[in-house]
């Protein structure tokens, strides 16, 4: 299952298949190579797995200098990040866990993002924080969260989820570039997902959605992963006459509310899937966010809905799992209802046996 649009595969004249993963270790390799200034690091980057495989043979390439691990201290490694930012490096700072980022939330909060407020345009913080996030393999309450609302709530910080090797390798590349701090988020089950990424180096603009696949009847907004399942469920749709168009932030901050505005303007229906709980999540804030353009262009929409985690702490067996995530089946579901009214009665799509959990390899 591919989450590219023709256009992005015809753009340029040499591409080829390759993984998520290896795209990013693309990004980092063309970007070392450019720039001295870059240097990447963090727990386990020079294991011999190399996070996933998305850091193998730099160390051998560029040097011990400008790729080492770290010690297990969150806190700490984000300051020494930040400052060499500050003094004119760009460093890429690795957390294998979005969930263990809580322990430097105040050097990211507090430092990173308001530096360049602060000192009156005089500083800046070109960084790059990479941070996994996902199910499977049992990652439980502690290891699966997503946290990104979290992030898209300061000013100062750009937020950034691809969900494709192309975008993966485009956005990390702009990121890279980028003078302002960005959470690069990797959701673990797009690792091993193939994509047709260009041979030569390309950037992808931040701040800009992505309409995966084009529709009339309903406009599906999903976040990281959820743009798998809501692929899956567009099948589903159609299979009954729905035709569902499928919306790709790929930036979650700043957020292209013009793109999912074009296109909830034609269907006059909104679902948002996100990769975490509801509650003042990114969910919260695209439907807000339409709900307000929405009155002040005085435009009728009837109906707007969202899904994604259940209110309650991730859960670690693969039964709750999947009674805890929006998956193409759900999801169907919850459009159909929405496009067909209430009185449509009931339906449920035939049970997809494709599943990316059987892809991934834990424990990291």
């Amino acid at each position: 299952m591919f989450t590219q649009t023709k256009e992005d595969i015809q753009q340029h004249s040499n591409t080829r298949l390759i993984r998520y993963v290896d795209a990013l270790r693309e990004a980092f390799e063309e970007e070392m190579a450019r720039d001295p200034k870059v240097f990447l690091f963090g727990l386990d980057v020079d294991d011999h797995k190399g996070i996933q495989g998305s850091t193998v043979g730099l160390k051998e390439k560029f040097g011990a200098d400008r790729v080492f691990g770290t010690p297990l201290s969150e806190d700490a490694m984000t300051g020494v990040a930040i400052g060499a930012a500050m003094a004119g490096l760009r460093p890429i700072h690795v957390h294998i866990r979005m969930d263990f980022m809580l322990l430097c939330m105040n050097q990211l909060i507090n430092m990173a993002a308001k530096s360049h407020y602060i000192y009156n345009g005089q500083v800046q913080v070109p960084l790059v924080v990479r941070t996994m996030i996902g199910r499977s393999w049992g990652q439980g309450g502690q290891h699966s969260q997503a946290l990104h609302s979290l992030f898209m709530h300061i000013p100062g910080l750009k937020v950034v989820a691809p969900a494709n090797a192309h975008d993966a390798k485009g956005c990390m590349i702009s990121a890279i570039r980028d003078n302002n701090p960005v959470i690069f988020i990797e959701h673990r089950l797009l690792y091993s997902t193939e994509g047709y990424v260009p041979t030569e180096s390309y950037a992808v603009p931040l701040g800009k959605a992505r309409i995966l696949t084009e529709g009339t009847d309903i406009t599906i907004v999903a976040i990281s992963h959820m743009v798998m399942e809501a692929l899956r469920a567009k099948k589903h749709l159609e299979a009954i006459g729905i035709n569902a168009e499928v919306i790709d932030p790929v930036t979650l901050w700043p957020l292209d509310m013009d793109t999912i505005m074009q296109s909830v303007k034609k269907t006059k229906r909104l679902l948002v899937i996100d990769n975490a709980w509801l509650t003042c999540g990114a969910s919260s804030e695209i439907l807000t966010r339409a709900l307000e353009i929405c009155q002040e262009d005085d435009i009728a929409i009837p109906s707007m809905s969202r899904m994604g985690f259940a209110p309650t702490t991730c859960p670690t067996t693969r039964p709750l799992e999947n009674l805890f995530y929006p998956n193409g089946r759900t999801i169907a579901v919850k459009a159909h209802q929405m496009v067909n009214g209430k009185k449509a009665g009931l339906w449920e799509p035939a049970i997809d046996a494709k599943t990316e959990i059987d892809a991934f390899k834990g424990p990291f």
